[in-house]
């Protein structure tokens, strides 16, 4: 955690009111690289234990989140059997906004607008903790996965390829 104060985000304060331990990371943004995998060269830490998260489109209207490695590809094909959907695509970009408050690079699976049907990939039980996007670009919040699944309700599953 840097020495200056972080500005509390929707993601923090529901982590705070589910008397979730959680540390905060900041790091410097460069808007013309906003892979996860540079966030990970920046924090220092191996990309296996740094979660994206990725809002899919349901086949039936609605809309899920998945975590994943930043470093991993989702399998589509794989969270849909897990979320029971019959298929799920990505969520165009210009939606982020409006489905979840958040934009490219800041979108938190915690704290957004509304809860969606999450499942986080199985890898995540590989760590005492991970990190996830801490609601805004800059920002990531290391926590352990079991609190992460018991706050968003989340299943676990195998859903890379």
């Amino acid at each position: 955690m840097s020495a200056k104060a972080v500005k509390k985000t929707n993601a923090m304060r529901e982590l705070e009111c589910a008397g979730v331990t959680f540390c905060e990371h900041t790091y410097e943004v460069d808007e013309s690289d906003l892979s996860g995998v540079h966030v990970c060269a920046q924090l220092g830490e191996d990309p296996a234990s740094v979660f994206k998260t990725l809002v899919c489109a349901t086949a039936s209207g609605g809309y899920a989140v998945c975590c994943i490695p930043v470093a991993e590809t989702l399998d589509l094909k794989a969270a849909a059997r897990v979320l029971h959907e019959k298929s799920l695509s990505m969520l165009h970009m210009r939606d982020l906004l409006d489905v979840t408050g958040y934009i490219r690079g800041g979108c938190s699976p915690v704290g957004m607008k509304k809860r969606f049907p999450t499942v986080i990939d199985e890898t995540c039980v590989l760590f005492d903790t991970i990190y996830v996007s801490g609601g805004r670009r800059g920002l990531q919040v290391e926590l352990a996965p079991d609190d992460l699944v018991r706050v968003v309700d989340a299943k676990v599953a195998a859903i890379t390829q």
